[in-house]
């Protein structure tokens, strides 16, 4: 259905010119997911090469808003969002390695490197960057002496950079693409999200230094029975002995069972930790890394192929193809509408009364403003004794709120920066 709508101005006037937007609200005939039979949920944790990716070039994109902001007053063009680690190579050894070779991170795309006759550091402002999130969130992690960096940025394209040049209230997109988000999540999903949570937290590696970073955890559920492989890199330096390492193992799959176990409701969970290992195979036979992260010789990471923007791979749900990590916050709708979609949802979720599950769609035109895209739709299952026509006037309001509000929502992924990963 097509809405007509107005907007207020400051001054509480009617603005002259009237906005139309496409907005669908209609139901969909299927069976919710947690009510379906089986469901597979993945999440990888800060450490996993992937998710260090995503992490790091969103940083450097935040980091280069701000400076662009404080330079001339508003984000200029750039796509921080083609990255790759490189693994290195160490030495495993009991009571602590040595690394051989460091890690590659390169950082690739486009950005905006002078302002009339002001040049910007972007290469220095992208390793500063780069050096503090390895500082802040990697334990073993040298920035110096672990990891080169190699930036490939360029200068943007004409047409693209001159959609930062045109007049209006809101920018053009710079792309035609796809968001999707929904509402809420399965308590699976929680179950994968918050257990990585749990073993990624301070209090836990307090308790276990031994637990490297890179964790991932695949959930599985049948029915009401929840199945996770944990992956989780140790770090040799803690362990002295096959022995010791196999001890530790056990005692942090019972202390994950116990947290597993005061949170959910299914009937059995169960949980499987580093399957790979074989006890009396040596450094072969365990999962023993030098830095926390099997980045540091086992696996390369890159960027999109980490979680989605709500911090988990839903297998069952419909998702962005786009990665949002490091794209522009301003006219990148790849970042804006998959970020966008998912709190609409859970807005739409929290407020609007009759909702089992809602997804939420937004699909960009390359060039219109961003608060036009070109189809807004919100798709329910609602519960028992709902009414879609109850609901659809709510829906209808909300979106189109968060729609007129977008450069808000813009500014908040600058300054209150929303995890992408």
């Amino acid at each position: 259905m097509n809405i007509l709508i107005t907007e207020n101005c400051r001054n509480r006037e009617v603005r002259k010119a009237l906005t139309m937007r496409n907005i669908m609200v209609n139901e969909l005939n299927q069976v919710p997911l947690e009510d379906q039979p089986m469901e597979i949920c993945e999440r990888k944790g800060l450490g996993h090469p992937d998710c260090i990716c995503d992490a790091m070039l969103n940083e450097v994109s935040v980091a280069l808003s701000k400076e662009y902001l404080k330079r001339y007053g508003s984000v200029m063009h750039h796509n921080i969002d083609k990255g790759l680690l490189v693994a290195g190579e160490v030495e495993r050894r009991f009571n602590g390695g040595k690394v051989k070779k460091p890690l590659l991170m390169v950082f690739g795309d486009r950005a905006t490197f002078q302002v009339d006759n002001d040049s910007l550091p972007v290469e220095e402002i992208t390793i500063n960057t780069a050096k503090a999130w390895f500082k802040r969130n990697m334990r073993f992690v040298d920035p110096e002496n672990h990891v080169r960096y190699q930036v490939e940025l360029k200068r943007g394209s004409e047409p693209l950079t001159d959609i930062f040049r045109r007049k209006g209230k809101f920018l053009g997109a710079n792309d035609t693409s796809a968001a999707v988000g929904y509402a809420p999540m399965t308590e699976a999903e929680r179950t994968v999200l918050e257990t990585e949570r749990f073993l990624s937290s301070n209090e836990f590696k307090k308790r276990f230094p031994e637990s490297g970073e890179d964790v991932k955890i695949m959930g599985f559920r049948k029915n009401r029975e929840l199945h996770m492989t944990v992956a989780m890199a140790f770090v040799d330096r803690f362990i002295d002995s096959e022995e010791t390492y196999f001890k530790r193992k056990e005692e942090i799959v019972e202390e994950t069972r116990r947290f597993v176990e005061s949170k959910v409701s299914f009937k059995n969970a169960l949980i499987d930790l580093n399957t790979l290992d074989r006890r009396g195979r040596g450094m072969g036979g365990m999962y023993l890394t030098v830095l926390g992260t099997s980045a540091d010789d086992g696996d390369c990471g890159q960027v999109g192929r980490g979680n989605r923007v709500n911090g988990i791979i839903p297998l069952n749900r419909p998702t962005c193809s786009e990665a949002a990590a490091g794209k522009n916050p301003v006219s990148h709708v790849g970042k804006i509408y998959n970020l966008l979609t998912y709190r609409i949802a859970d807005k739409i979720y929290q407020n609007v009364n009759g909702v089992r599950e809602v997804y939420v769609w937004l699909l960009s035109q390359i060039g219109q403003p961003i608060d036009q895209p070109k189809v807004a739709s919100a798709q329910f299952i609602l519960k028992k004794g709902s009414s879609l026509k109850d609901l659809s006037k709510n829906v209808e309001q909300l979106v189109n709120d968060e729609l007129d509000h977008i450069n808000d929502f813009c500014m908040d992924l600058v300054y209150q920066p929303v995890p992408v990963c």
